[in-house]
C-alpha cells in the first residue's frame, strides 16, 4: 500500500527534522516539499513509522505493509502544483516497483478515521484518479442501508460507526458535501465496493 499524509507543519525543513529525529518515534519513506523537492528518508523496503493505529481491509499493522509519503503542508493551505507534479512522478515509480494497484493508494484518514484527517479536503484525489494513480467512484444513486457494508467491502474496516464512516468517505470523495447520508454517497461507495473489493482474509502489501 501507499499512504499519503500531510505534515501539519510550517516548513518542509521542520518536518524533515522531526521525521529524522529518533526521539519523535515518527518517520516516513518520503517527504515532498512545496517546491517539488522529494526527500527520501527511509528505504522503501524498510518499515517506517508513519501510519500508527488503524486498519485497511485485513491489514492492522499498516506500517509494515505500506510506503508513507508526507506532503509538506500546514493542513489548511492548497497544495502547490509543483508538489503535486512531484507526487505524480513518485507514485508512478513506487507503483511500478511494487506492483501496487490504484485502490491501494489511500490517505491517512482512510485507515485511521476519527484519529487523522490528512491529506485533508484540499488534496485533489480526482486529479490523481484521472492519472490512473488512485480510484474514483462513478456517481449514481444507491441503497443507503448498504452504505456501511459497502464501506467495509472497499476497505474501510477501521470503524463500524456509521457517522464516522460517512465523515471519512466524504473527506476523500465528497469533501464539500453536507447533511445526512444520501443516495449519492451510497451509490459511490457501492460502485467502489463492486469494482475494488478487498480480500479481508489477505494481508497484502
Amino acid at each position: 500500500m501507499v499512504v499519503i499524509h500531510y505534515t501539519a507543519m510550517e516548513t518542509a525543513e521542520a518536518a524533515r527534522k522531526t521525521l529524522c529525529n529518533p526521539e519523535t518515534e515518527v518517520s516516513a519513506h518520503y517527504l515532498i516539499a512545496a517546491d517539488g523537492e522529494v526527500m527520501s528518508l527511509v528505504p522503501e523496503a524498510l518499515r517506517a513509522w508513519h501510519a500508527g493505529a488503524g486498519r485497511w481491509g485485513a491489514v492492522t499493522d499498516v506500517n509494515s505493509r505500506s510506503i508513507g509519503i508526507e506532503l509538506a503542508n500546514d493542513g489548511f493551505s492548497p497544495f502547490a502544483a509543483t508538489q503535486m507534479d512531484a507526487l505524480t512522478d513518485l507514485l508512478n515509480g513506487i507503483r511500478a516497483r511494487w506492483d501496487i494497484r490504484p485502490e491501494r493508494v489511500i490517505g491517512h484518514s482512510d485507515m485511521a478515521p476519527g484519529r487523522k484527517i490528512d491529506p485533508g479536503r484540499r488534496f485533489d484525489w480526482r486529479r490523481f484518479a484521472l492519472e490512473g494513480l488512485v480510484v474514483w467512484p462513478d456517481a449514481a444513486a444507491g441503497d443507503v442501508a448498504r452504505f456501511a457494508q459497502n464501506m467495509h467491502a472497499f476497505g474501510y474496516t477501521a470503524s463500524d460507526d456509521p457517522d464516522l464512516l460517512l465523515q471519512v468517505f466524504r473527506l476523500r470523495f465528497r469533501p464539500y458535501a453536507s447533511g445526512p447520508l444520501d443516495a449519492v454517497d451510497a451509490g459511490m461507495i457501492a460502485d467502489l465496493a463492486r469494482r475494488f473489493p478487498v480480500d479481508v482474509n489477505a494481508a497484502w502489501a
